[in-house]
């Protein structure tokens, strides 16, 4: 039985080829630890994650190296993976609702993986466009969205899979 290199989620480990082409991830990683200087963000053991007792611990010790993390510079400079566009009579007489699935949904996220955040949510011509730093998360919000408020889903992806767009919408 042979291993499918291009198989999602492979790393370039032994020979394989690199499955990510987030131009935000160091391939040569970075030193460990790192503290992101903007959300709190930990590095440690190759993984990003929220954790304040390390981060304080760091923090105080003074040994940890300071960055950036890949989300924070993705919402300073817009560089959007997701794309997710809501329409509909329905949303905006269950805005409150649905935004807080989102803000709901987002943080799940962000507790298993702190690199997957919301950049921008907007009203632009009548639609409520959502850009996210991950594509995944992006599909994650329609499939929730979908799931307790139904409507039209429709998710497309781009064929590097590099960016995600999902449209929902629901008429009263």
């Amino acid at each position: 039985m042979t291993k499918d290199s291009r198989k999602f989620g492979i790393g370039d480990k032994r020979g394989r080829s690199r499955s990510s082409e987030d131009p935000y991830l160091a391939e040569e990683g970075l030193k460990d630890p790192s503290l992101c200087r903007i959300c709190g963000a930990v590095y440690h053991n190759k993984r990003w994650t929220f954790d304040p007792e390390t981060y304080a611990r760091l923090e105080a010790s003074g040994e940890a190296n300071w960055v950036t993390c890949p989300a924070c510079r993705k919402k300073a400079e817009g560089y959007a993976e997701g794309v997710v566009v809501l329409r509909g009579d329905y949303l905006w007489e269950h805005e409150d609702e649905i935004y807080n699935l989102l803000k709901n949904e987002e943080a799940r996220a962000m507790d298993k993986n702190p690199l997957e955040r919301i950049i921008r949510m907007a009203r632009e011509n009548g639609d409520l466009v959502i850009e996210t730093t991950e594509e995944k998360l992006a599909e994650h919000f329609g499939r929730a969205l979908h799931k307790a408020h139904q409507g039209d889903l429709r998710v497309s992806w781009s064929d590097d899979h590099d960016v995600c767009r999902v449209f929902w919408e629901r008429t009263v």
